[in-house]
């Protein structure tokens, strides 16, 4: 029976692969920080060890991208340091590792989809620390693990984009969105799927990487006026540029990822944005 210890389980990624347990024939234990600190090289291991655990879905991050510029050492324990200590469990055990990373291992000065073996240059400190955390997996090897890079990750649980947006959209008559950044959302529901329904094709001697995004290509701006479009709030989105809207991390300008080598590995088919985000806005009651 495969017996997967999910960690992040609060997060967005980690709340949507709660409410799919129920449709896979598998064993779950979900875990936050409170129940499992994976900084502790230690609790891993028991924590593994008592419940026989074969497979693991690294979903736990530091994701405050401004807060990382002043807090590397904490973004650095979880990005980093963390992956390094369940990698090695799992090499230890023949565990079975799954581990979402981010975007923003890229610079975002690109001109065409991002694969996964192009240069990897991250601007600030969560986008070093991920990397580091793939370096790491990647050095320890587990066998039949594999890194999924990710990108403007949104659902209808935790603190996203689209709630933002959902927010601003029924307290405002006008907001400025940034429209010189391009990228893809993900609906971590999607994500999740995709995740539990290739697990059993996970075959590698190496670590594999893949990136993952729902189909479709946009900038914030195009994203918050379908969410306006959709919920029919009466808001007027204004586009801006990033240079008026500074904050004390770079974010990528262009952050599309190449999606074949998943599609063509597992065979999945990956839904186009604006179709999961009628689902998101549908589950939360805020499609009219």
């Amino acid at each position: 029976m495969t017996k997967i210890l999910v960690t992040g389980s609060n997060g967005q990624l980690g709340s949507e692969l709660k409410e799919l347990s129920q449709d896979y024939n598998y064993i779950f234990y979900f875990t936050d920080r409170e129940t499992l600190d994976i900084s502790n090289e230690s609790d891993i291991k028991k924590f593994i060890e008592s419940n026989n655990i074969n497979t693991i879905i690294n979903c736990a991050a530091y994701t405050a991208v401004d807060k990382a510029e002043s807090d590397e050492k904490s973004a650095n324990s979880i990005n980093h340091l963390a992956v390094k200590y369940l990698a090695q469990i799992s090499k230890e055990k023949n565990i079975k590792l799954i581990h979402i990373s981010t975007d923003y291992v890229f610079n975002g000065e690109a001109f065409k989809p991002y694969l996964e073996d192009d240069m990897v240059n991250p601007n600030g400190i969560y986008g070093k620390t991920k990397l580091e955390g793939e370096k790491a997996m990647q050095a320890v090897n587990p066998s039949n693990s594999i890194i999924i890079r990710t990108s403007w990750v949104y659902s209808s649980f935790g603190t996203n984009f689209v709630k933002t947006m959902l927010q601003l959209g029924k307290e405002r008559e006008s907001l400025g969105v940034i429209f010189d950044q391009v990228g893809t959302p993900t609906y971590a529901r999607d994500l999740g799927k995709a995740i539990l329904d290739i697990l059993p094709s996970i075959k590698s001697e190496n670590v594999s990487i893949y990136n993952y995004s729902n189909e479709g290509v946009l900038s914030w701006y195009d994203f918050s006026k379908e969410i306006m479009r959709m919920a029919k709030l009466d808001c007027k989105v204004n586009p801006i540029e990033t240079s008026a809207y500074p904050t004390p991390a770079i974010r990528p300008h262009y952050s599309l990822l190449n999606k074949s080598k998943i599609k063509e590995k597992f065979g999945i088919n990956i839904p186009y944005w604006k179709d999961s985000l009628d689902d998101c806005l549908k589950i939360m009651g805020e499609r009219k």
